[in-house]
């Protein structure tokens, strides 16, 4: 992911990579390269410091990575309050998913019953899903969560809904990284704007 958000700012015109931290570089590196936006795609147990850091510094955190707790968000929050630098975090960059879990929450105020099933790679740490959660939050009925860890898989998702005599079935399906990416660009430009120094969702962005 962070290969491909390097490519897709890259494209844009009146945007620059500045630098790219792996997970052995120093966050100092961000600082020394003047960068204003930092995109993050790490893992769960080391995004919460990273976002610390960027607050801390004065630059902007896009956060892509899944994994952060309640206390950990309401940290954040408190960091980007004093700092006055603005953390932008999304369960899922993709505008499909975005779709998909708002039409399920609508749904679910229809339906007593539903599952939500979430279908990724074999190398996401995380399960259930962010995406899988935050639908379920949304929802507010408590549905029972399904994961599913295959090779062959990118991001998937689909919620069941059931009721006497029918079933609706809501589905959502990235078939590569670059789906995720408009959103990824969208919230690099944004972020900087939001009137809330925690921003969940990339619905908040969305006309809709």
């Amino acid at each position: 992911m962070g290969s491909t958000v390097c490519e897709a700012i890259d494209r844009e015109e009146d945007l620059e990579v500045v630098a790219r931290v792996d997970i052995d570089d120093s966050l100092e590196d961000l600082t020394q390269a003047g960068a204003e936006v930092v995109v993050d795609f790490t893992t769960p147990d080391t995004v919460k410091d990273n976002v610390l850091f960027c607050l801390r510094n004065s630059i902007h955190a896009v956060v892509g990575t899944t994994g952060l707790t309640d206390p950990a968000l309401d940290e954040i929050r408190s960091v980007a309050l004093d700092s006055g630098a603005k953390a932008f975090i999304a369960p899922n960059f993709a505008l499909g998913a975005v779709l998909m879990m708002l039409f399920s929450q609508k749904a679910a105020k229809l339906y007593d019953k539903a599952e939500i099933i979430e279908l990724h790679h074999d190398r996401k740490l995380d399960a259930p899903s962010g995406t899988a959660l935050r639908t379920a939050r949304l929802m507010g009925n408590e549905p029972e969560i399904h994961s599913v860890r295959l090779p062959g898989l990118v991001a998937h998702q689909e919620v069941i809904f059931g009721a006497p005599g029918e079933t609706l079935t809501i589905r959502h399906d990235s078939l590569d990284r670059w789906s995720f990416m408009p959103g990824v660009v969208l919230a690099v430009r944004r972020v900087a704007t939001l009137d809330e120094p925690v921003t969940v969702g990339l619905e908040h962005l969305l006309d809709l």
